[in-house]
């Protein structure tokens, strides 16, 4: 899971390994549970960004207010050590006012995008499109072939253009296959 490797971005230079494990195991926790949250609340995120980004990001960058240490690797530049560490609560409000603003930053400008998409019309598929696939849409062939046949659309998948795994193997998907040798 991507969790733990979200979650200790931020981290990475100012908390000590032992913090470090047990925010891995935190955002892993934390994350996987979060991840539910669009089946439950219903929102599209085919990506985890919410449960995965979101979620990861604000651990890791608030574990900084509570484990940043100067004996760290990046301990030079820890101004205030964590909460853990005696440096009172000036480390972890400072990451928590950073997390929030980096929030409302990216959501306001997620919006805007978003809408202006919307507006255009490029925001989404038609329905036909994504219920028949967006790979086969976009792409004219399907990114999982369980026919065994091809691109799922009745068209040849791309291993067989290409000549993989077909009797012209070699042969290029605009070029004829050569003819028997005994014809």
């Amino acid at each position: 899971m991507r969790s733990p490797v979200v979650a200790i971005t931020p981290a990475c230079a100012y908390i000590a390994p032992y913090a470090a494990v047990i925010l891995g195991l935190i955002a892993g926790i934390v994350c996987a549970l979060a991840v539910g949250l669009k089946y439950k609340l219903g929102f599209d995120d085919s990506l985890d960004v919410v449960g995965v980004h979101f979620f990861g990001g604000w651990i890791g960058c608030l574990f900084i207010g509570f484990f940043a240490t100067v004996q760290a690797d990046g301990g030079a530049y820890v101004k205030h050590e964590g909460l853990f560490y005696g440096g009172g609560g000036t480390q972890l409000l400072a990451q928590f006012e950073g997390a929030g603003i980096v929030t409302i930053w990216s959501f306001v400008v997620a919006l805007v995008i978003g809408l202006l998409l919307k507006s255009t019309g490029l925001l989404r598929l038609k329905r036909d499109s994504e219920v028949e696939g967006i790979d086969v849409a976009e792409h004219k062939e399907s990114a999982y072939d369980f026919t065994g046949g091809g691109g799922g659309s009745g068209a040849p998948s791309a291993f067989a253009q290409a000549g993989i795994g077909s009797p012209s193997a070699g042969a290029h998907a605009d070029e004829p296959a050569a003819a028997p040798a005994n014809a």
